[in-house]
């Protein structure tokens, strides 16, 4: 089960438990789409689930909410209402096993606050995966553009040890994440990854790069993706055979692939694009929780606590190392 599937399943169960709309967390599930979902239960469920309600004032996490989803000042604040179930002051105290007492139903707000709790980790997690793979992207680009820089003088052995050179990084950067994006990896259902990786694979498979020059794509130079496991390969015979034939052609082409691969990986790397968008996106959501998390435990209390293994676990750490 993905991330997000876990997700979608945890909050599912929160709300059937109290008789509350089932609707399934998104595949992109970030910072908008968290505070929506958020929202929906407390909207559609706190009002049972609130037995008493006193103390303090809780305007700041309605204001949260409506700076995610672009309400913030304006008239009409679908979360006015939203304000009004949880804005009465802070429910009464947790009990010995962290639920809040004070709630009708304290056992489902304590499920969704296991869900936000394992959102917070999931979320983390991506954020440290795609921002090796931006980094990665960038290196790929490197890689490429310095096939561009290939002439007539270059001799068959130096032209063969350049396209070998961009085929282990381009292969390095498909291992690297492919248990991410395989069902239940950190990246199984992050688009801004999948288009990555599709965009980078056509611009390799691309058959009119070199297309004046009567050649179609870098596979009449023996360079290719294998069908099976998406790596890329070199037939180096029959590199030497277009090199033999076509020399000038076989580098216009390498030429024509340099520029359109370092295009698309710029692309991709370009602010609000794909990849700077999404980490974007999940910086807010994780910077929405972490400066929630205490209003968040009193309404729903404590949770059970996110326990990631395998790949989330390993993800975890490094966004531990490199951000928190």
């Amino acid at each position: 089960m993905s991330v997000h599937e876990a997700l979608s399943a945890g909050l599912n169960v929160a709300q059937a438990n109290q008789g509350g709309r089932r609707t399934s967390f998104p595949a992109n599930g970030t910072a908008g789409s968290f505070a929506l979902y958020l929202a929906e239960f407390q909207s559609q469920s706190l009002g049972s689930l609130i037995g008493s309600i006193s103390g303090t004032s809780k305007a700041g996490g309605s204001t949260g909410l409506a700076e995610l989803l672009g309400f913030q000042g304006t008239a009409a604040n679908p979360l006015t209402s939203l304000a009004s179930l949880t804005n009465g002051g802070s429910v009464g105290g947790l009990s010995a096993t962290g639920r809040n007492i004070s709630l009708f139903d304290p056992e489902s707000a304590y499920k969704m606050m296991s869900v936000i709790n394992n959102a917070e980790v999931a979320y983390k997690a991506e954020f440290s995966e795609l921002s090796q793979m931006l980094s990665c992207v960038a290196e790929l680009r490197q890689e490429a553009q310095s096939l561009g820089s290939i002439d007539t003088s270059a001799d068959n052995g130096s032209i063969e040890s350049r396209l070998q050179a961009f085929a282990n990084e381009y292969n390095d950067w498909v291992r690297r994440f492919d248990a991410d994006m395989q069902s239940g990896g950190v990246l199984a259902n992050t688009r801004a990854a999948q288009i990555a990786r599709y965009e980078l694979d056509q611009s390799i498979k691309d058959i009119f790069n070199g297309a004046s020059a009567g050649l179609n794509g870098l596979r009449d130079l023996g360079f290719g993706i294998d069908p099976n496991t998406g790596l890329a390969t070199l037939d180096t015979a029959r590199l030497d055979s277009a090199l033999a034939g076509n020399k000038q052609g076989a580098i216009d082409t390498l030429h024509e692939f340099s520029a359109k691969f370092a295009r698309a990986a710029e692309l991709l790397d370009a602010d609000g694009n794909f990849i700077p968008r999404q980490l974007d996106n999940l910086s807010r959501a994780i910077r929405y929780i972490d400066d929630n998390k205490s209003s968040l435990q009193a309404e729903f209390g404590l949770g059970d606590s996110a326990r990631p293994s395998g790949g989330i676990a390993q993800a975890l750490a490094e966004y531990n190392k490199s951000y928190a």
